[in-house]
């Protein structure tokens, strides 16, 4: 159970993420469901990112989801630009 916490704090902060970088840019072009899932991939692969790179400093729960958050709301925007420019 203590590899999941970091795994759905990542989730949890990439969706809200998502959500709230979409609301911010008024982004029409992608609904909830897809910036959702878009923050919620992009908090995940934020999360993996500071693994990787960070020091046992920043790994704890508190920094992943900081970086989590900040990665689904910029994959959520690039996502949202992308198919709203039908």
């Amino acid at each position: 159970m203590e590899s999941l916490g970091p795994i759905i704090t990542q989730l949890i902060a990439g969706a809200i993420g998502g959500n709230a970088a979409s609301a911010a840019l008024k982004q029409e072009g992608i609904n909830i469901v897809a910036r959702t899932i878009a923050g919620a991939v992009g908090g995940l692969g934020g999360g993996l990112i500071l693994n990787l790179i960070g020091s046992e400093a920043l790994t704890g729960l508190i920094a992943q989801g900081i970086s989590s958050l900040i990665a689904g709301g910029v994959l959520s925007a690039i996502v949202g630009a992308v198919l709203g420019r039908k």
